[in-house]
């Protein structure tokens, strides 16, 4: 598999488990060789609520991206979302002892560290540190401070924290699974990577991602990300309240939701029906479509605000915060009819829908360019991103290795981990004292 660098993604979902394997064309981009999805059983909102069905939704579409593709899979880059994740700003600072030099990547990781050691609630831990701005002596909105002098550096951070538990399952189903884990990465994050444009982050854009169990929402400007959340509603819950409100079973009401459903009442007549088979030697069902579609708009209203307040909270209001690329739609809820002119209308913000197909290469199938393959597809991306950080830092040991060699002799090998490297360690560490 290291051969011929190969690169994986298993996004843990409330509906379904997808796992994505791709490769670097010539060109340098990624193409999607092999994709695998099975029912996910044992996840609830986005938490791990039974190990063994978990385990063997995760076997099942691993089993079918290796069929699919004809390649191994050994080491998986996981997403997280679930309603356990929050995150919070925070500023921090650090006093350098030598301010005539310049300041370099280990001042900016002394700093990130010092983030690490903030006391949180038991049973919680940070996932995410994402600086946003840096400050110099007192000198503000300083993008990279790395090559300036200064004597008292300082950042704000977006820390984003979840339930040391729930990853940890998430990590143990895995390797019960068979199979080694390369990192985790929060799922907004990693939908992001898929479906927005530099440009998009740069102006400034929400992504809203509805899932199954959770609606993730991430939010960037000038080219940071400066706010995420997880709202534990997604298109479940849609099709909770079609089953209650149309007294039918649940997979009808998904059904009714996927072909007939619309987030718009005003779209339909008062005579259009749709019958529906009764259970067992019982009449069938005759549901008009104009109450359907009054069941969902509800329920999307109140998702729909509920991501709204988040980004109010954010400040979207304010001048300097404005974000002028408007709202990105994607994940498999936002499949559903007249969902965009619903957001448009009740934000006031321009909206699209996000496709992943935008950065791989061209000759993907038509499947994969779904909204709701976004966080799988991001999910690869960042496994790129990982392999390539890995190069480099061994390119750079190596010539460390060579300067020590040539300058005294001794070997010294620099071992710079970023902590979210440490916390992946840790994690491995666990899982096989565990065993």
């Amino acid at each position: 598999m290291e051969g011929k660098n190969l690169f994986v993604g298993l996004d843990i979902g409330t509906t379904k488990i997808v796992a994505m394997i791709g490769s670097l064309n010539e060109y340098n981009k990624l193409k999607i060789i092999g994709i695998g999805k099975s029912k996910s059983l044992g996840v609830h909102r986005g938490v791990v609520n039974n190990i063994t069905q978990t385990i063997q939704s995760i076997q099942a579409a691993i089993h079918e991206a290796e069929s699919d593709s004809s390649e191994k899979i050994e080491k998986v880059i996981v997403g997280i979302a679930g309603q356990h994740i929050r995150s919070l700003q925070h500023s921090d600072y650090i006093t350098r002892t030598n301010s005539d030099q310049v300041i370099d990547q280990d001042d900016l990781e002394s700093l990130i560290n010092q983030v690490y050691k903030l006391v949180m609630l038991p049973g919680e831990e940070i996932i995410h540190v994402l600086p946003q701005e840096y400050k110099v002596d007192g000198q503000g909105e300083i993008k990279e401070p790395i090559g300036m002098f200064g004597g008292r550096l300082e950042a704000n951070f977006h820390v984003v924290v979840g339930q040391v538990s729930s990853i940890k399952n998430i990590a143990r189903c895995i390797k019960s699974a068979g199979i080694d884990f390369e990192g985790i990465t929060l799922e907004p994050i990693a939908s992001s990577d898929a479906v927005l444009s530099q440009e998009e982050k740069e102006a400034g854009v929400a992504l809203i991602d509805i899932g199954g169990g959770t609606t993730d929402l991430a939010i960037f400007k000038d080219g940071i990300i400066r706010h995420t959340s997880v709202i534990p509603f997604g298109g479940n819950v849609i099709t909770d309240d079609i089953k209650e409100g149309c007294s039918i079973i649940e997979k009808q009401a998904e059904l009714l939701k996927v072909k007939f459903g619309s987030a718009w009442p005003g779209e339909n007549k008062e005579n259009e029906i749709v019958s529906i088979p009764g259970l067992r030697g019982r009449e069938p069902k005759e549901i008009t479509l104009k109450n359907l579609s009054k069941i969902i708009h509800a329920r999307v209203v109140e998702i729909i605000e509920q991501v709204y307040i988040e980004i109010k909270n954010y400040g979207h209001e304010e001048q300097k915060k404005k974000l002028i690329g408007g709202i990105v739609l994607t994940g498999g809820g936002s499949q559903l009819k007249h969902l965009k002119q619903l957001v448009e209308y009740i934000t006031g913000m321009d909206t699209r829908l996000g496709y992943p197909s935008e950065h791989l290469a061209g000759n993907n199938s038509i499947e994969i360019s779904s909204p709701m393959y976004a966080t799988a597809v991001g999910l690869v991306m960042n496994s790129t991103k990982v392999k390539k950080n890995k190069d480099n830092e061994n390119i750079e040991d190596n010539n460390e290795l060579n300067n020590n060699i040539e300058n005294n002799g001794e070997v010294e090998v620099n071992e710079r981990t970023t902590i979210f490297e440490r916390f992946t360690e840790s994690l491995k560490t666990f899982l096989d004292n565990a065993e």
